[in-house]
């Protein structure tokens, strides 16, 4: 069965995260999700990334093909959809309704846009797995103040939507009972506009903000598999989060 859905529209695209209730990012919805978005092109308005279900945009990366031999399969797709998801000229969504955690927040921050449920949650808890998330390191310090984005990322701690919205690395937040709506609502002033001058407007904004997402991706995922990844204590989280138990890191 497949885990992502490719829907096109008159003024958009759709991808959604069909693997509930977690939406776990494993290497099989890496896959379609790579596939879904080498599809999308410049000639609707719109993507919209949303997500199946109420309890997760998405929970986050595989941890399972975090291990072994799997991780860099595993971390170049990965990494492969946010290249091309940072290639697109189109205007960007995310719908978040449940938590949105490590892979998945990192899913959600890497659009232009991010629509939020109040019963949201964003956060980066891999560090308490022994790792960290390669493109949060790049997200968090540019889009919000850099000592909150640090904490996020060396405390693991989630935030509530009204929380992320205030920090700026949400757009809107909306009750969970007129989400859809809300979100369609709001949509709609971007749809009012001409798509071609959408395009030309992000283009500008990026390149004032000396965008260099695609190099400052490769440096951090060398430091990843070849310096973190070689480390006791990655190893030991990674493992103690599959055994269920407490990890004895040894900072080394």
């Amino acid at each position: 069965m497949a885990k992502i859905k490719f829907e096109l529209s008159y003024d958009r695209y759709t991808i959604t995260l069909a693997d509930p209730p977690l939406n776990i990012l494993d290497i099989e919805l890496l896959q379609e999700l790579r596939d879904s978005l080498l599809l999308v092109k410049s000639d609707r308005h719109l993507l919209v990334i949303d997500a199946e279900g109420e309890k997760a945009f998405s929970a986050g990366a595989s941890v399972q093909d975090h291990m072994g031999e799997r991780i860099e399969l595993m971390l170049s797709l990965f990494h492969e959809c946010f290249r091309i998801l940072d290639r697109l000229e189109l205007v960007t969504i995310a719908k978040v309704r449940g938590v949105a955690l490590g892979g998945g927040c990192e899913l959600a921050l890497a659009c232009d846009f991010v629509l939020a449920s109040d019963r949201s949650k964003f956060g980066q808890p891999e560090i308490r797995l022994g790792v960290f998330p390669p493109v949060a390191t790049y997200q968090l310090a540019r889009q919000m103040a850099p000592r909150k984005g640090l904490e996020l990322l060396l405390t693991g701690d989630s935030i509530s939507a009204p929380e992320a919205e205030r920090l700026g690395i949400v757009n809107r937040v909306f009750e969970s009972a007129t989400f859809d709506s809300d979100c369609e609502s709001w949509v709609a002033t971007l749809l009012k506009q001409s798509a071609s001058s959408l395009r030309h407007t992000k283009r500008a904004f990026r390149l004032s903000a000396h965008s260099d997402f695609q190099q400052r991706l490769t440096e951090t995922e060398r430091l990843y598999l070849d310096e973190l990844m070689k480390t006791e204590d990655a190893v030991e989280g990674l493992n103690a989060f599959l055994e269920k138990r407490v990890p004895a890191y040894k900072g080394r």
